[in-house]
């Protein structure tokens, strides 16, 4: 691998996508860089927070991103190419259900903190001595600033040139595409996830810190990249090798469905089901199925032809049980 060009380091939070915030590092098309990047909650939650900690979350300083970078060449109406070379997780990281947030929030009303141990020998995290979940890291945030210096924009929700995306699949060997929206690019990046089901259904993944090497091309005139686009490699590519992950993967799958003319309360009802099928045949607690559900659950669009009915399914790898 090329030595990267610079780092970007956790002194280089910004809370908004602004093409009013100064590049803190310039590279040329084809350089990499590493960043360092604190996990979501900029630092609220630590390995030693207990649930007490989300009475005090304040969600105006959450999800920080890091940068930006000036890429030079860059135009709008080019792609930037982003190369997810490594990424490292710390040895822990958290889920929560907060209050008002997450797909099922009327469902669970009160605050709930997990911290997790993860295991960096394994590439594991384990819910309790029955069920272990692969580690698959990826960064949630991956994204450039906007058009106009009167159009700033939250870290919070995704946009059309990225930002909170929270893609699962976009683990080692995958690669991103992003428009361009102004000179020099200005990306930027964060929220370390040790492992997500698709979804996330109750707000968070395994957030974590992490540390990401990521190489960047400027590909020129293509006005077809209106939104980010993405490719993952086959998962016999040497990338993927050491992350790909039969348990999530390859193994067996149980899937509940829900049914419904509008697709959020068709995907309420899925997740509804498979946590009482957690709660009933893995002996779970509800939140702490919500919680697997997010953190190893992919949800799905079954199908959405045979109006005014869509079907979506809520499915989790049967590989995660030791029973």
């Amino acid at each position: 691998m090329t030595p990267p060009a610079g780092h970007i380091g956790r002194n280089h939070s910004h809370l908004r996508w602004s093409k009013n915030i100064s590049p803190v590092q310039t590279i040329s098309s084809g350089e990499t860089l590493t960043f360092d990047a604190i996990d979501s909650s900029n630092g609220q939650i630590t390995k030693d927070s207990d649930t007490s900690a989300l009475s005090a979350f304040d969600i105006s300083i959450a999800n920080p991103v890091f940068g930006p970078v000036f890429i030079q060449d860059a135009e709008p109406g080019d792609a930037l190419k982003v190369e997810v070379l490594d990424l490292k997780t710390a040895d822990w990281g958290w889920s929560a259900v907060i209050p008002n947030f997450g797909l099922l929030a009327d469902d669970f009303p009160q605050p709930s903190l997990r911290i997790w141990h993860l295991d960096r020998t394994t590439q594991t995290a384990a819910l309790n001595d029955r069920v272990s979940i692969p580690l698959r890291p990826f960064l949630g945030c991956m994204g450039l600033a906007p058009a106009t210096s009167d159009n700033d924009l939250s870290v919070i929700p995704p946009n059309e040139a990225g930002g909170n995306i929270d893609c699962c699949d976009l683990t080692i060997g995958s690669i991103v595409y992003l428009p361009v929206q102004t000179a020099g690019a200005l990306f930027s990046c964060g929220d370390g996830h040790a492992v997500q089901g698709h979804g996330e259904v109750c707000g968070t993944a395994i957030e974590t810190p992490i540390k990401a090497t990521l190489r960047f091309e400027v590909c020129k005139n293509q006005p077809w990249v209106k939104t980010p686009h993405y490719e993952i490699p086959p998962a016999d590519s040497v990338a993927q090798t050491a992350l790909y992950h039969p348990v999530l993967s390859r193994s067996g799958r149980y899937a509940a469905t829900g049914l419904g003319s509008d697709l959020t309360e068709a995907s309420k009802q899925a997740v509804r089901q498979i946590i009482e099928w957690l709660v009933a045949t893995k002996g779970l607690s509800r939140v702490d199925a919500y919680m697997l559900a997010s953190v190893v659950g992919n949800l799905q669009i079954v199908e959405a032809v045979n109006m005014p009915k869509y079907l979506v399914s809520m499915a989790i790898p049967l590989g995660i049980f030791h029973d």
